[in-house]
């Protein structure tokens, strides 16, 4: 597969700039006014000192980290499910007709199910944190008319990146040249 350039996240292919500050809509416009918009340069790539200014402005390439609040908030949401609302409603009609150990009973089956939701929550947390720490991506950018890898966090909006076979792509992309293009989108 022939190298291609991209400007704006990651590759080795050439492409227009990644998003950020562009409209939406920029991957239907035509090449030089996605370069123009993105402020980059589609063979030298960005200046060091613009990547720098970028970085600041923008932050790190990466995806938001869903934090699920505290214990409190995920007990709480164990209780927002339809079962749970019929069985705390069963516990409260038995409790009400004197029949205390079925209430107990049924109160003790939303207790454990509230601790198991609870645990099964904070372990997937926990690995999801180790997943997103072992995958690392780096990429392969034109910066100051020179090729150099950087790690895919460290991507700004209009980077000039490029994509070889077998390259994962690490944010969005306006692919600028191509050749025999062929995607793997896995599931």
């Amino acid at each position: 597969m022939e190298r291609t350039r991209q400007a704006g996240s990651t590759g080795r292919r050439p492409a227009a700039a990644a998003g950020g500050t562009a409209d939406p809509a920029h991957h239907g416009l035509p090449l030089h006014e996605v370069v123009l918009l993105l402020g980059t340069d589609h063979v030298q790539g960005l200046a060091s000192e613009e990547v720098a200014r970028r970085q600041v402005q923008f932050g790190a390439n990466v995806l938001p980290r869903s934090r699920g609040g505290g214990i409190f908030r995920k007990l709480a949401r164990q209780f927002n499910n339809p079962l749970v609302y019929v069985l705390l409603a069963a516990a409260a009609v038995t409790l009400f007709l004197g029949e205390y150990l079925d209430s107990g009973v049924i109160l003790a089956v939303v207790l454990v199910n509230t601790v198991i939701g609870v645990v099964q929550e904070v372990r997937a947390e926990a690995a999801l944190d180790a997943l997103h720490s072992l995958v690392r991506t780096r990429a392969v950018v034109v910066r100051d008319g020179q090729r150099q890898e950087v790690p895919s966090e460290d991507l700004v909006p209009g980077d000039l990146v490029l994509l070889d076979a077998g390259d994962k792509v690490p944010a969005d992309l306006r692919l600028v040249r191509l050749s025999g293009l062929r995607a793997d989108e896995p599931r």
